[in-house]
């Protein structure tokens, strides 16, 4: 596993929550819930192919 997808992670973590409390302190409240669900689909998109590649590894060693 790359170490610099947690830094992405982070990153994203760090700017979505950003915008989401500006966005709601301006009171745009369903603006923000949709930069929060965007960055938590982002970031699903990247964990995938990563959780796919461990469930391959437990299944390969079971199957010795």
């Amino acid at each position: 596993m790359e170490v610099s997808i947690i830094f992405k992670i982070g990153a994203v973590g760090i700017l979505v929550s950003v915008l989401s409390q500006i966005l709601k302190h301006s009171g745009r409240e369903e603006q923000a819930f949709l930069v929060s669900f965007s960055g938590l689909l982002l970031v699903l998109f990247w964990i995938v192919p990563y959780i796919y590649e461990l469930f391959k590894n437990i299944q390969q060693l079971f199957v010795l």
